[in-house]
């Protein structure tokens, strides 16, 4: 498949949207300012998502470990994530795009665990894009949540320990019904991963780029497709092997 020149696209693709504090501080604005901004990157980012047919696109909105941030910040992107969720419905329907949240919803006022599960609720009927938003998540959380699960089966006597395989595990982990990640970038020059996806990204390509998130458009998008698709993915084979063998092997 081949679209705008690009010959080999990812199933999922996932982002950290990072350098939105300093795209405001370059421009002498507070950076609730970046935040907002960077709400037109995300309209972006899902309008390539669905012109290029990708399944799945996910976006790390906000960690477990954000709540470090100055209060005042904390509390601006959590009126930012509302009033989010409230405007893009719309939006999301006409593009058949399929919202889910995924982390830990518990920390949240009641009022935004509605707003979330009324948001879900509004799109789960569409079919296309599957748009996931990583909010109070990290990757460590996702994998000890998973554990936990299979721990309480195995003291209720629905599984037994030796059968705590890689599979299981994979099975409780937050999206087990969507494919792994394919292409991660992160944008703003920072070069790590930042507990996003642990477990799902073993195999994942990464992209950075110096680009300010607010400033990551169509184009920018398009660059990280294109570098992907140039990419050898051996899932711990040979390159010779690659062309007759597509599936990851966990033993790499």
């Amino acid at each position: 498949m081949e679209v705008d020149g690009v010959t080999r696209l990812p199933r999922h693709v996932a982002i950290v949207m990072d350098g939105n504090g300093r795209w405001a501080a370059q421009r002498k604005l507070p950076r609730h300012a970046g935040h907002q901004a960077g709400v037109k990157s995300v309209r972006t980012s899902v309008e390539q998502s669905v012109k290029h047919g990708i399944e799945v696109l996910t976006l790390f909105a906000f960690s477990s470990e954000n709540w470090k941030r100055p209060q005042k910040e904390v509390t601006l992107l959590m009126d930012l994530f509302m009033v989010a969720l409230q405007r893009e419905v719309k939006r999301l329907n006409r593009n058949n795009v399929q919202l889910r949240v995924i982390g830990d919803r518990s920390a949240f006022s009641g009022k935004l665990q509605q707003r979330i599960a009324s948001a879900e609720a509004d799109t789960a009927g569409n079919d296309g894009l599957v748009l996931q938003i990583a909010a109070n998540y990290g990757g460590r959380w996702d994998i000890v949540q998973a554990v936990r699960h299979l721990a309480k089966r195995v003291e209720s006597g629905e599984l037994s320990a030796d059968q705590i395989t890689e599979s299981a595990i994979a099975s409780a982990l937050s999206f087990s019904d969507l494919p792994d990640p394919d292409l991660f970038i992160r944008t703003g020059g920072e070069q790590r991963i930042s507990n996003f996806m642990l477990w799902q990204s073993a195999y994942t390509e990464l992209y950075f780029t110096d680009d300010y998130w607010p400033d990551f458009d169509a184009g920018a998008f398009d660059n990280a497709l294109h570098y992907y698709a140039g990419r050898q993915r051996r899932f711990g084979m040979t390159g010779e092997q690659v062309p007759t063998h597509t599936s990851p092997d966990p033993t790499d």
